[in-house]
């Protein structure tokens, strides 16, 4: 009966926590309705959910959108969330409900937010703090700085992978307890899925530093290799579960302009040691160095946790330091260890090493929570976070570190720990006193955020609901569009009048199913992205667009040859295609002016005579006719002449390692045009219905270790569920039966 109410409790405060995380940003929203609403989410993240929306309307698992070629991949651009089914099911979901923009976003974000404070919840719960202590994790490591700040309102991936990060905590740490049943190893293993599917590289390094540290602990104090064994397993399965999401970036990421990355990203976003008095002020104001690798003043808006938790960890060590340290030693040295990588210039593909943040809040809070859980009533945390406070407020004033938001945060703070101080003496004997730290909190985290702008600096647009509709474009044509910098160019400081209508800037084109080679893509997959020198935000290099304007838009040029049969330019450039002949100007707005190709749309497959990548082989025309063009796949019908020369049949579509053709039951090889487009080749008297089809190894390989994790969790858990039953049924038998039984 006991485990029954502990189980009701639980639960219902796990619902709770989430509850007052979703009340808490609906005073954000409520506050300002474009909270949720900013620069990444804008250019990418909303536009490519409403085409993950459209692809499963359609009946497609959205792998590939055909509205993009330089973010043509979803799968592999991995912040995606493809192969998260929660991700999925959340935006399915919200995409059925007529909501603006920024109500989509918010609506995504608030789910995911609600789930990582259930997640908080649990973990905390599990290490058996208090409901209120519980809630009190939940609010930090659902609503610090960093989560809100960047996160939840500009990259969505990491918020939709960091929030799993508490439920794979919790479930790694119940496979370690020797006191549960031998199927232990199943809890971590969902959720690990679910964290590696919710697209946030950095995340899936936070995840294998905490096996890491799990592994060394549980080590260090059992001494037997046996105790990890479960948890290991369990990781590994959900590994495996999530192949196909980490196979995918993989082998996007090979030779593309990521790899290639500036050297000084690797010093961008550092957390500087002298932001630190961030923690207890988040006005804190000093120089952080930013995407452009400058030194600017910014203020410590990503490390706001509520006041109450640093306060509680000083307070902790001036108290009783050694206790302290024996007691929480290994998350110390977690919390230590994280502060320090936030710190440090990041490696390889990684960059902006304060992206540890969210990891650090977690680990902060659960430090805060076990010093309130050793001594609770204790008026020395509430002293702790006064001083503190004050101390930082003379500072403040003395190293001119104010900033523009110092005050009247700087006095909502002081009397926040001034009233939990009053607390103390006043509500020491009353129920309500468990819960003044998670009031506090609370209170501090929505004072941050009112006071403090919680888009950093980062640009946002006037996209208005008009960019649902094509016009003035035309769906059946493949643009390519010519535009200086987004960032600078139509960011509502320069630009505050509603923009993108014409030039679909960024992905934006996937809301209305246009087809352009422009998209955003932190990858820059080898192919037309590194061709045309992209840039992450959609923009190909502007000498590249003045060339292929100027030599490359005729009828045998590169753009004819990609299918290119529109052009969007914006009203900022001075470049016109040439060749009169060839294009015609259709459109011209404030924005910019759309010519076509004069005549029909051109086809998305098509047989050549010659391509300037095989120079001396000349190609027979074959006949193309029934194209159906997929998101995955096109077929045709074709019938190549009889005689001696094959055909060659191009298609518009952007190439990707893992394109297979097939004429019949005869397998053909497929190549591509310089990592542009693929192209096929067939032999002389060729006809039949021929299938190009995107299965890549990495599909294959991954969906069947899926698969088989899949398989071995599911019979798990059956002979999980059927052991459990057989208990139940001996412990109902009388004990005479036994007796009988054993005779």
């Amino acid at each position: 009966m006991k485990i029954g109410v502990n189980l009701w409790r639980s639960s219902l405060g796990a619902i709770s926590a989430g509850l007052i995380v979703a009340f808490f940003c609906l005073i954000l929203f409520w506050h300002d309705p474009l909270v949720f609403w900013n620069d990444d989410y804008e250019l990418s993240v909303l536009p490519v959910f409403a085409d993950v929306a459209r692809s499963w309307s359609e009946g497609h698992w959205p792998i590939l959108s055909p509205y993009s070629w330089v973010c043509g991949n979803l799968a592999g651009e991995f912040q995606y969330g493809t192969f998260s089914l929660f991700v999925n099911a959340a935006v399915i979901l919200i995409w059925k409900f007529p909501l603006t923009f920024p109500q989509q976003a918010a609506a995504l974000s608030i789910a995911h937010l609600f789930m990582l404070g259930v997640g908080a919840f649990l973990l905390a719960r599990d290490r058996r703090l208090s409901i209120p202590l519980s809630i009190f994790i939940a609010l930090i490591a659902s609503l610090n700085g960093w989560i809100i700040c960047w996160g939840a309102t500009d990259w969505f991936g990491a918020l939709g992978a960091f929030t799993w990060l508490p439920w794979a905590w919790w479930g790694a740490e119940r496979a370690l307890d020797p006191r549960r049943t031998k199927w232990r190893f199943l809890w971590p293993a969902p959720f690990v899925y679910l964290l590696v599917t919710g697209g946030f590289p950095y995340t899936v390094l936070m995840l294998l530093l905490l096996i890491g540290w799990l592994s060394i602990k549980s080590l260090v104090q059992t001494r037997r290799i046996s105790s990890i064994l479960p948890m290991l397993f369990g990781v590994a399965l959900g590994f495996g579960l999530s192949a196909p999401a980490w196979l995918a970036i993989l082998d996007l990421v090979q030779g593309s302009a990521r790899e290639l990355q500036s050297p000084k990203a690797h010093w961008q976003w550092l957390v500087p040691p002298a932001a630190l008095p961030g923690l207890i002020l988040p006005s804190w104001t000093v120089n952080w160095t930013d995407f452009s690798s400058r030194h600017v003043p910014h203020t410590a808006t990503e490390l706001a946790c509520g006041l109450v938790a640093p306060a509680a960890l000083i307070a902790g060590f001036i108290w009783r330091g050694r206790m302290l340290i024996a007691r929480l030693k290994w998350e110390l040295i977690l919390l230590l260890v994280v502060l320090f990588l936030s710190m440090l210039p990041t490696a390889g593909l990684f960059r902006w090493s304060f992206r540890w943040l969210p990891f650090f809040h977690l680990v902060l809070a659960i430090c805060a929570a076990e010093i309130l859980h050793i001594r609770p009533g204790s008026p020395i945390p509430a002293t702790a976070a006064l001083v503190l406070t004050a101390l930082t407020a003379i500072a403040i004033l003395i190293l001119h570190t104010a900033g523009s938001y110092a005050f009247p945060l700087t006095w909502i703070f002081l009397g926040l720990a001034a009233t939990w101080c009053l607390s103390e003496l006043l509500l020491r004997d009353s129920e309500f006193h468990k819960c003044v730290p998670v009031v506090i909190t609370f209170l501090a985290l929505l004072a941050t955020y009112l006071c403090i702008p919680t888009n950093c600096g980062v640009p946002r647009y006037n996209f208005s609901q008009e960019l649902l509709k094509p016009s003035p474009l035309d769906p059946q044509r493949l643009y390519l569009g010519i535009y200086p910098w987004a960032e600078l160019t139509y960011a509502t400081s320069n630009k505050p009048q509603s923009v993108g209508q014409t030039l679909r800037p960024g992905s934006t084109s996937m809301w209305a199913a246009l087809h352009f080679i422009n998209g955003y893509s932190p990858i820059r997959a080898d192919g037309v992205a590194c061709e045309f020198a992209a840039s992450i935000h959609g923009e190909i290099n502007p000498d590249v667009g003045s060339y292929l304007l100027s030599q490359q838009a005729g009828k045998d040029g590169e753009l004819a040859l990609l299918g290119v049969d529109g052009i969007v330019v914006a009203g900022e450039l001075d470049l016109t295609p040439q060749l009169a002949s060839e294009w015609e100007l259709v459109v011209s707005t404030d924005e910019g002016r759309v010519f076509h190709r004069r005549g029909a749309a051109l086809a998305r497959v098509r047989s050549v005579t010659s391509i300037d990548s095989r120079p001396n082989q000349q190609f027979a025309s074959a006949t193309i006719s029934k194209i159906t063009d997929s998101r995955d796949w096109v077929e045709t019908d074709v019938d190549v002449p009889n005689g001696d020369q094959p055909a060659l049949l191009t298609f518009s579509r952007p190439y990707f390692r893992g394109y297979k053709a097939r004429l019949g039951n005869q397998k053909l090889a497929v190549t591509s045009y310089r990592g542009l487009f693929p192209i096929v080749e067939l032999p002389a008297g060729a006809h039949g219905r021929l299938i190009l089809a995107y299965r890549p190894s990495w599909l294959m390989w991954g969906i069947g270790a899926a698969t088989t994790c899949g398989l071995i969790m599911m019979f798990s858990v059956l002979a999980a569920s059927y052991r459990r039953t057989q208990r139940r049924s001996y412990s109902s038998l009388p004990p005479e039966t036994f007796g009988r039984a054993v005779l």
